[in-house]
């Protein structure tokens, strides 16, 4: 099975039924035969996203199902390849958490990143691959 690392977007469309991009999502997970990974940097995110959306009962639904994710974070190498990116794409920006995604595909070895944020995705270089394959 291969990997696909998500970013924080597709879980907030998936926890929004109102969400433009809820029914795509909710498809793409259902039929996946990715195996999903998330960077604890895109929990933290989320969960202030849907709290700030939803109040406090939003944030601990999502809390209690990041139960069922699998969760990574951030080694020593990947936080000094998030600072790379960081700087390097500083007039972009892209902050912390998306470079979080980038530096956790590089580690993982796949070309796969589930994204709503085809911007910033299609505009890094990453390391490993020529582009990534944006899903879904």
């Amino acid at each position: 099975m291969t990997i696909a690392v998500c970013d924080s977007g597709p879980l907030l469309a998936l926890a929004n039924a109102r969400d433009p991009d809820h029914g795509r999502v909710v498809e793409f997970i259902r039929g996946t035969r990715h195996t999903i990974v998330l960077p604890t940097l895109c929990v933290g995110e989320v969960a202030f996203l849907l709290g700030r959306d939803f109040g406090p009962e939003g944030e601990a639904l999502f809390l209690e199902s990041c139960r069922s994710l699998e969760l990574v974070q951030p080694s020593e190498a990947g936080l000094a390849r998030m600072a790379e990116l960081v700087r390097t794409y500083g007039d972009f920006p892209l902050g912390a958490v998306d470079a979080s995604v980038v530096a956790l595909a590089e580690e993982l070895g796949t070309p796969f990143v589930a994204t709503l944020d085809h911007r910033h995705f299609r505009a890094v270089r990453p390391r490993h691959v020529e582009s990534f394959t944006l899903l879904p």
